[in-house]
C-alpha cells in the first residue's frame, strides 16, 4: 500500500496548467474606422475590428455599422460565420435563399455557403460579426 501511495498522490494532483494570456480589454472607440463594406465596396460603413487587438486570437469578432444603402456582398466562406442584428433592419443572403433580419435575430451561416447581408430602410444596419480565424 505504501508503495502505491506516492502514485495516487501524483494521480489526484492537477496538471500544471499552461497559464492563459491576459485579458485584452478594448474599447470600440479605439478601432473604429470609416470604410466601405467588403466584398464589392458597397455604400459606406462603419467598422470595430475589435479582435484585432487581441493577439494570438483563435476568432474574429467585429461590429460593423451598414449605412443607408450598403452592403457586405455577396462572397464565399470558408468556415461558419454569425450575423447578429444590434439596431436596423437588413435582409441576408445564403446560397440564393434571403431572409430579413431586425434587432435581436441572427443568421448562422455555413462553411462553403455564398454569404452578403444588406441595409434596409432608413436606419443603419448595426452588427455583430463573428467567425474562427483560418490559419493557413
Amino acid at each position: 500500500m505504501l508503495r502505491t501511495l506516492p502514485l495516487l498522490l501524483a494521480l489526484s494532483l492537477p496538471a500544471a496548467a499552461h497559464a492563459a494570456p491576459p485579458a485584452v480589454i478594448v474599447h470600440e472607440g479605439q478601432v473604429v474606422r470609416k470604410e466601405p463594406p467588403p466584398h464589392g465596396a458597397i455604400g459606406m460603413s462603419t467598422a470595430y475590428r475589435i479582435s484585432d487587438a487581441a493577439p494570438n486570437r483563435t476568432m474574429e469578432f467585429r461590429k460593423r455599422i451598414l449605412h443607408k444603402g450598403a452592403a457586405i456582398g455577396l462572397h464565399p466562406i470558408a468556415h461558419d460565420e454569425v450575423y447578429y442584428v444590434l439596431s436596423g433592419q437588413g435582409e441576408v443572403t445564403s446560397d440564393g435563399v434571403t431572409a430579413r433580419l431586425g434587432p435581436g435575430s441572427a443568421a448562422y451561416l455555413y462553411t462553403g455557403a455564398n454569404v452578403g447581408i444588406r441595409q434596409l430602410g432608413d436606419e443603419d444596419l448595426a452588427l455583430i460579426i463573428a467567425y474562427p480565424v483560418i490559419k493557413p
